[in-house]
């Protein structure tokens, strides 16, 4: 049974190829690769290396499935291994969450600082590469890796995989069917399940969505993989990820 669907998997994966793309260039970008807190803000985390080792400190094998993927895709990779308790790349300034328990309430210069240093720069990088390509006139696929935590707060999620877009963006959300449609037979094959928009939802706060107000929707197209951590907290899984989804995005057409 799982042959057989791998057979039907390719086989469309192989249809499609003499197709056009529906983008011209293609990012990798993965927010929360790491756990690392700069020694300027070590004292601040004290006692904490368990807390920062689990889901609260960064997205657990997210950062091996992006440089895998970007790899075999040929794109370019923007990462980030500083901590997301020390700022969170993929939250907008204004948003409650930038800023985690053990950094909030630091004074205001001493947030501006991390900001500054730790958070401006990779965003500002990601978005001046962006700018280039449009320029150009090339339509550019944004695809931001995370992975995600079993169980939240009581509640066990039932995916092993989430694509998040926004539905309201017409070209993004036909990429987003059209992705979740080759990458379903596969991961069906592994036993993987794959829903739209889960465990969170593509139009909340987050980078793609602040990049979405600077770029027409016709020119980017911000999709998030969201992975469970069962799966990619290993080698292995990470290993199979990367070549679902590479494989995946070399068939998406027009």
């Amino acid at each position: 049974m799982k042959t057989s669907r791998l057979k039907k998997a390719r086989a469309l994966i192989s249809s499609n190829k003499a197709k056009a793309k529906p983008f011209d260039s293609l990012m990798i970008t993965c927010e929360h690769g790491g756990n690392h807190i700069p020694a300027r803000y070590q004292k601040l985390f004290r006692g904490q290396s368990p807390l920062l080792s689990t889901h609260r400190g960064y997205d657990i094998g997210a950062l091996n499935v992006a440089r895998a993927l970007a790899r075999r895709a040929d794109a370019p990779l923007f990462y980030s291994t500083t901590s997301r308790l020390l700022i969170d790349l993929n939250r907008s300034l204004h948003h409650k969450a930038v800023y985690s328990e053990f950094t909030r309430e630091l004074p205001d210069d001493e947030r501006a600082a991390i900001c500054v240093h730790h958070y401006a720069p990779y965003r500002l990088n990601v978005e001046a590469w962006l700018r280039s390509q449009i320029r150009l006139g090339k339509k550019v696929l944004h695809v931001s890796v995370h992975s995600f935590t079993p169980k939240l707060d009581g509640e066990v999620r039932n995916a092993e995989i989430g694509l998040l877009y926004d539905p309201k963006r017409k070209p993004e959300a036909q990429l987003a069917a059209q992705l979740f449609k080759v990458t379903k037979p596969a991961a069906k094959a592994e036993g993987w399940r794959i829903r739209r928009n889960y465990p969170y939802h593509g139009a909340s706060d987050g980078f793609t969505t602040h990049l979405r107000q600077l770029f027409e929707p016709t020119r980017y197209m911000g999709i998030e993989i969201e992975m469970n951590q069962t799966v990619v907290e290993g080698r292995l899984g990470q290993g199979q990820m990367a070549l679902l989804f590479s494989r995946a995005l070399a068939t998406l057409v027009l």
